[in-house]
């Protein structure tokens, strides 16, 4: 399986209020397909990397390359259309705008990306839904329906441009049991049905066990992956 995600010594220091390495030497890879998940304690440096994979922080040492490309010292611009386009989101609050339907919550990264006409996004958008059970929610208000429905239609959005991979900061956080083991579900669904790569920030055992391999953290190293 080609590589999608690589980190090659990335390092990231705090300058204040003193200096402080919260990144230490940073490495390894994530394949097409494979669902990988990150764990250690709080403050052990699993978001503060989350957040340079994600192209969102660009203040460290290293490189990052996402499917072959080098990301580190891109242009802001460039770095913005790449996440529009290769990488999706989902976070433990779903950050749907609550007076937008679910539909229109979908289709906004598509909108944006401004690739596709509005029939054509408005179409995936219930594609998207479709693949995660939940079209029939597609013109309820988003503040209208469970927290549950939330994040699958956090994901479906996270989906509506057809990302290689899919970034998630505890996306089971304030989920129950259930809807956590349904969130997990669909995860592996799209990794085993359509190849997409997840890279998966969780305090959840139970959920990072069950993914293809747990990258273990600790003081901003990685001890084991």
């Amino acid at each position: 399986m080609s590589i999608i995600l690589e980190a090659k010594h990335i390092n990231k220091y705090f300058r204040k209020p003193v200096e402080f390495q919260v990144l230490k030497d940073i490495n390894f890879q994530v394949r097409q397909g494979e669902f990988v998940s990150i764990m250690g304690k709080s403050g052990c440096g699993k978001s503060t990397l989350l957040y340079i994979l994600s192209t969102m922080d660009t203040d460290y040492d290293g490189e990052l390359y996402l499917n072959g490309d080098l990301l580190t010292r891109q242009h802001p611009n460039h770095l913005a259309k790449v996440r529009s386009q290769h990488i999706g989101f989902v976070f433990q609050f779903h950050y749907l705008l609550p007076e937008f339907t679910v539909l229109d919550n979908v289709m906004l990264p598509a909108k944006k990306l401004a690739r596709k006409s509005k029939q054509e996004i408005e179409h995936d958008a219930m594609e998207k839904l479709r693949l995660l059970g939940i079209e029939y929610l597609a013109d309820k208000l988003s503040y209208r329906i469970s927290g549950g429905e939330k994040q699958r239609v956090a994901i479906a959005r996270a989906l509506i441009n057809n990302p290689d991979l899919i970034m998630g900061d505890e996306p089971t956080g304030n989920l129950d049991s259930k809807n956590s083991d349904n969130v997990f579900h669909i995860f592996q669904q799209l990794c085993q049905e359509q190849q997409l790569s997840l890279l998966i920030v969780t305090h959840d055992p139970d959920f990072a066990t069950k993914t293809d391999r747990i990258i273990e953290m600790a003081d901003g190293r990685i001890i084991k992956q």
